[in-house]
């Protein structure tokens, strides 16, 4: 897993060749002239060899030289920087517009399998650990590894003894940080996941605080989100624990590296092998050599976590589902009929909904689907709108599979009014044309005033321009829902699905609109979940379903004359 994770890695930051070569230059240069400074000291204490004796005329050359170099080195350094925080940036805005393009795309089956806050979570709260991993890892790597080569070069040519001893003992510290973080990264992984459950919690509470609030259930939520947090608490204390092993360590092995070096440069001094100014460039190398081992173990943590982050948002990016067919239909125009033949589907294998569903609505039909809760009516809806597709048998749409048709061409051909209404923020405007978006002021404005919601917006602080939150709480239910209706109005798709469309609406405005949906209905074939059964009674044809199964189906009058399944649903909601 961590092997894939580092590899997709590299893929996206392989989008910026251009720019990654040009930081690795830039670091080339920055380390060389970080390099060539302890040379020039080196000769500089070379040439003052005792009081008295002290060649100024060298050291006014050398002295400006190194000051020169030193800016050089900075100037490069800062330049390098940001580079890497641009591709760092661009990766992540990258990683951030796939993660959201998945969630457009990816079947309403895997999000119904995650809970929200644990997708936001991976969207936000691991891209950013991923984010802030990549920055530092830029900024040590780059540089690390052109200081490593670059040291280890000039220590061969002023002293091969020293330069040996330290390419023999310097890998004990990266065996060391190895062995430390090939054990963190689990434990990095559950501290995501569990960050992730954190979030789906505050999600919960925070989207469902009226309904915490009146069941007094906030004491129960506070123990929830402890045990939770307690649990990130402890995960989060031990992954960083155990990751802080690895600078300690690796900076004692290399600070004996430094102490080595010390010894037998001094014993080289002492027998005139070597001289005091390329003793003190030596040393400076093995400091240089050594900080990026130390910088790279002090990050470590962070490397860490963002590769476990890192993981979480590509396993959510890498999903695939199985189409069960191509879909190759590039132009789509139905009438409206709509033909099921031995539809079989269930949300889990072990518990099967629909086995048998076979329905012929004509174009232009009326059709009601009543039954008690869990029967399917929803789930019909559902599989009409490719939310889900069937598990065997075919559903078409003028002898089209749904299957075959693109989900977005298909959905433009249905407009839904559901009982959980829903609003985008932004102003009212744009949620009423967010089906039509070139819609004219005059096209919105009929449609408005065809559901009845033109008299509450014109009474709204703005208007059309008033805006909402997202969700709409500053509204009513019944307006929110209004604006709903007003949003397929103004499309007017060639079939629609209402369930419950009505439901938070008042019996005076309800009247009203029901004479608008009548209007909006003609000649669209209408699928109608209903609940209260007398909205019902002029349908064209009623589905009466019951345990995922069409078990009668005729109009309200041949239903009831039946003497069956329908009519007992009839005197149960009359004597309710």
């Amino acid at each position: 897993m961590k092997k894939n994770t580092v590899k997709l890695v590299l893929n996206y930051l392989g989008r910026y060749k251009l720019l990654l070569a040009l930081s690795l230059l830039l670091s080339a240069a920055s380390v060389i002239c970080s390099l060539y400074v302890p040379i020039l000291i080196g000769d500089a204490i070379d040439v003052i060899i005792e009081k008295g004796n002290v060649d100024f005329a060298v050291l006014k050359t050398l002295l400006p030289q190194a000051a020169i170099f030193v800016c050089a080195s900075a100037l490069t350094l800062w330049i390098t920087t940001t580079i890497n925080n641009a591709i760092t940036f661009r990766v992540v805005r990258d990683v951030r517009e796939e993660a959201f393009e998945k969630i457009t795309r990816i079947p309403i089956s895997y999000l119904d399998s995650k809970d929200n806050g644990d997708i936001v979570s991976r969207m936000i709260s691991d891209v950013d650990q991923f984010s802030d991993g990549l920055l530092m890892g830029f900024s040590q790597f780059f540089t690390g590894i052109v200081t490593i080569i670059g040291t280890l070069i000039c220590m061969l040519l002023k002293s091969p003894l020293i330069a040996l001893v330290v390419v023999v003992l310097t890998p004990i510290s990266l065996l060391l940080a190895r062995f430390i973080a090939s054990r963190t990264y689990n434990m990095f992984q559950l501290q995501a996941s569990v960050r992730g459950e954190q979030t789906a919690v505050i999600d919960e509470m925070v989207g469902n605080r009226k309904l915490i609030t009146a069941f007094a259930h906030e004491e129960e939520a506070l123990q929830q989100f402890d045990a939770v947090n307690d649990r990130l608490t402890q995960a989060s204390l031990r992954a960083t624990f155990f990751s802080s092993l690895t600078n300690p360590s690796t900076r004692l092995i290399n600070n004996s590296v430094y102490a080595v070096v010390t010894l037998i440069g001094a014993y080289s001094v002492i027998g005139h092998t070597l001289s005091i100014g390329s003793l003190s460039a030596l040393l400076g190398y093995a400091g240089q050599y050594a900080k990026p081992f130390n910088e790279i173990s002090g990050v470590i943590t962070e490397l860490q976590n963002a590769l476990a982050c890192a993981a979480r948002v590509f396993e959510f990016i890498s999903y695939e589902w199985e189409e069960p067919l191509h879909e190759d239909v590039t132009v789509f125009q139905p009438e409206g009929g709509v033909t099921a033949e031995h539809v079989a589907f269930s949300y889990r294998p072990e518990r099967p909904l629909i086995k048998d569903l076979n329905i012929n609505v004509k174009p232009g039909s009326m059709i009601a689907l009543v039954g008690p809760t869990g029967c399917g009516k929803t789930t019909l809806i559902n599989l009409l709108m490719r939310f889900y597709d069937v598990g065997a048998g075919s559903l078409r749409i003028d002898g089209t599979d749904v299957r075959s048709i693109p989900r977005p061409l298909l959905r433009k051909q249905f407009g839904m009014v559901l009982q959980e209404t829903w609003l985008a923020s932004g102003t009212i405007r744009d949620n009423i044309c967010m089906g039509k978006p070139d819609a004219t002021e005059e096209e919105m404005i009929a449609a408005a005033k065809a559901s009845h919601a033109h008299s509450f917006i014109r009474r709204l602080p703005n208007g059309y321009d008033t805006k909402v939150t997202a969700g709409g709480d500053e509204l009513s239910a019944g307006q929110r829902q209004l604006l709903c209706i007003t949003r397929v109005m103004l499309c007017l798709p060639p079939m629609l699905i209402l369930d419950e469309a009505t439901s938070s609406i008042d019996t005076r405005t309800e009247l009203k609109i029901q004479d608008a949906f009548a209007t909006m209905m003609n000649g669209r074939t209408t699928f109608i979940v209903a609940h209260r059964l007398s909205t019902i009674q002029n349908a064209d044809c009623i589905l009466v379903m019951k345990d995922g199964d069409i078990i009668e189906q005729g109009s309200h009058e041949e239903l009831l004359a039946r003497d069956g399944f329908y009519k007992k649903l009839v005197l149960a909601g009359q004597n309710s």
